[in-house]
C-alpha cells in the first residue's frame, strides 16, 4: 500500500475513534473527506494494524479493505454532509488546517494567449 494512502487512512481512522465516541443522537454526520480513503482501501487486503480493529469493532487480522466498508457503512445513507468547521465543532481534529483550500495563484503560463 502506498505511504501516503496510509497517512490518510490514519488521519481518518482518529477522527473516526472521537467521531464514533459521541452519542450516536448527538453525532454530526460522517464528513465527506472520509469518502475517498474508504474507496482508495476498498481493495486492500493488507492487514490492518491491531490497534485499530477494537474501534471498528473488528477482528484481530482484519484487512483494510474491511475496515474502508466499516467508514462506507458510516456514511451510506446520508443526505446531509457537514462542512468542515461543523464537523469540528464536535470533533477536534488535529489537522483540520490541512482540509482548507486556500487560494492559490493562478499560473496561466502553460496556456498560450
Amino acid at each position: 500500500m502506498h505511504p501516503a494512502a496510509r497517512l490518510q487512512f490514519k488521519r481518518v481512522m482518529d477522527e473516526f475513534v472521537q467521531w464514533r465516541a459521541i452519542a450516536e443522537d448527538e453525532r454530526p454526520p460522517a464528513p465527506a473527506w472520509w469518502w475517498g480513503p474508504a474507496f482508495e482501501l476498498c481493495d486492500i487486503d493488507e492487514r490492518l494494524p491491531l490497534h485499530w480493529c477494537g474501534p471498528l469493532r473488528l477482528p484481530q487480522g482484519a484487512s483494510y479493505a474491511a475496515a474502508a466498508k466499516v467508514l462506507r457503512d458510516a456514511m451510506a445513507g446520508q443526505t446531509l454532509v457537514p462542512w468542515p468547521y461543523d464537523f469540528s465543532s464536535k470533533v477536534k481534529s488535529t489537522d483540520s488546517d490541512v482540509r482548507d483550500l486556500h487560494v492559490q495563484p493562478s499560473d496561466d503560463s502553460a496556456f498560450p494567449p
